[in-house]
């Protein structure tokens, strides 16, 4: 069991926080909170994000410290192998509505963490519980714990749920407190729950006030999403409203405690993003232009009818597509890969290819087979790359690498792999691509583009999401308490060094 350390912890994480953003509400004035623990703390501003850099990816990186090959979870949308059929976490209202609300509200709150999320990567929560930490939850997407939580359906779901007549009585397992809007609530708080994305902020900071009155916790993270809805809309430029906002619910918890002093006399914090977001101008309707040339699995649609032979998985700025076998004729691999290459907006195509240099078909989820490398194609030029070899990259990984690095915008100097379009592009393409649900191609959209997910929807004139890009992958790493001494004590920051932070804290 650990020893519970002088100072409780507040992980506390705000949904596409720029820190250009951040830092201008705070020079503004109306970040004042977040501007004090600037001023008392270490800011890494370039912490780089998941690929795809979307919230279900990042948030499971964030908790489990490791990549999507190692935690499973590997977009908004993907396609799953053994079950033949899309799971969609909630892109948009319409793409939900195109799956059928319920599936994907079971695969977002159950299946994400008790069945798509991989039994062996432990979370923090689940960490911490065992070594008998008092841990607790706002609404975040990735909860998994040792405490069973029985359901309390509240609001506008448990009106759904009695108009629709459906049965909604799953209990699971989360954090010692966990707090999940109108489904699930540890204890009984004076808290108006919603869940309607840009409401969500104030009734998480009112749970984190309550349980901090009630000294409820040793480790909480604390989640304020709501900036991300604001910036899909408005794009991240005009984020300093939505900005603001959070620092007010942050304060709030603050206030609770008697002030900034009193508080972090007791709390230590590690203030992140998930990931950043970009502007964009045009919606790609990746699943229609490939329809031209293939049958591409619909929502509605099953393999029982005839067999599709692609399966397209918009994700934000990123894309799964996926070769089917069914029965019917088979796409060819090499024809799909040069289609991808010259539609306008795609900027990446990464594939994996095994030793005779053919791209890599799967037909089941879990790591390929055999003697593989991943490959990243742009404007007909390649990069071939696999773990070990003489070329390092900034956080100490090696790799064997053929071809050009122009393809990533990479310079090797003195053997050592930079890019500042694409942070940390080896190491989370490779993680994307061996991911046992990731797509047989992974594509990264050019600046502007959005794929429009299967509602329709993309967010053309505000922001997104979701390529390898640096403007959706770099956001603030704040350590307020603990953590390190200095920003350059890592060459390169990851959500992945989040956890390691966490355990260390608690002695573990």
């Amino acid at each position: 069991m650990a020893a519970v350390p002088a100072k409780k912890l507040i992980l506390t994480y705000v949904d596409s926080l720029r820190t250009d953003m951040l830092e201008r509400t705070v020079a503004a004035g109306r970040a004042p909170t977040f501007g004090a623990l600037i001023e008392r703390g270490v800011l890494i501003p370039d912490c780089v994000s998941s690929f795809p850099s979307v919230t279900p990816v990042a948030s499971a990186e964030m908790v489990t410290g490791r990549g999507s090959d190692g935690h499973w979870i590997s977009g908004m949308n993907w396609y799953h192998r053994l079950e033949r059929r899309y799971v969609e976490y909630g892109s948009s209202l319409e793409a939900t509505r195109s799956f059928g609300v319920f599936r994907s509200l079971y695969d977002l709150v159950y299946n994400m963490n008790l069945a798509h999320l991989n039994a062996g990567a432990e979370t923090l929560f689940e960490q911490l519980d065992d070594a008998g930490l008092r841990t607790a939850c706002t609404p975040f997407l990735i909860y998994r714990g040792r405490h069973r939580h029985p359901v309390s359906l509240d609001g506008l779901l448990k009106r759904a749920v009695d108009a629709t007549r459906l049965k909604f009585h799953h209990h699971t397992w989360g954090p010692g407190e966990l707090f999940y809007g109108d489904l699930y609530s540890s204890r009984e708080v004076p808290c108006r729950s919603t869940s309607i994305p840009g409401n969500r902020d104030g009734y998480s900071a009112c749970c984190a006030a309550e349980l901090a009155k009630a000294d409820g916790f040793d480790f909480l993270l604390f989640s304020l999403p709501d900036n991300d809805n604001y910036s899909h809309r408005f794009g991240p430029e005009a984020s300093e409203e939505s900005i603001a906002k959070a620092d007010h619910c942050f304060g709030k918890l603050v206030d609770a405690c008697g002030g900034i002093d009193p508080f972090l006399a007791e709390h230590a914090v590690i203030l992140l993003a998930d990931h950043a977001q970009t502007d964009v101008h045009r919606g790609l309707p990746l699943a229609e232009l490939l329809g031209r040339e293939w049958s591409v699995l619909q929502p509605s649609e099953s393999h029982s009818a005839a067999p599709p032979q692609l399966a397209v998985s918009p994700t934000g700025r990123a894309a799964h597509v996926y070769l089917l076998e069914g029965g019917g004729e088979a796409a060819d691999p090499r024809e799909v890969r040069e289609a991808l290459g010259v539609i306008e907006g795609v900027d990446l195509v990464c594939h994996l290819e095994g030793a005779d240099g053919e791209p890599l078909v799967r037909t089941e989820p879990g790591p390929p087979c055999g003697e593989v490398s991943a490959v990243i194609e742009r404007d007909g030029e390649r990069l071939r790359f696999r773990p070990g070899g003489p070329l390092a990259d900034l956080r100490g990984g090696s790799w064997g690498v053929e071809g050009e690095l122009g393809v990533i915008e990479a310079s090797s100097e003195g053997g050592k792999l930079r890019s500042e379009a694409y942070p940390d592009p080896l190491a989370r393409v490779w993680a994307a691509l061996n991911a046992p649900h990731a797509g047989d191609f992974v594509l990264s959209l050019q600046t502007g583009f959005e794929a429009l997910d299967w509602g329709g929807v993309s967010h053309a004139g505000g922001g997104s999401h979701g390529a390898l890009h640096a403007g959706d992958s770099l956001g603030p790493l704040l350590f307020v308490g603990c953590g390190p001494d200095s920003a350059d004590e890592r060459e390169q920051w990851t959500l992945s060094d989040v956890a390691p932070a966490v355990r260390q804290h608690f002695g573990l």
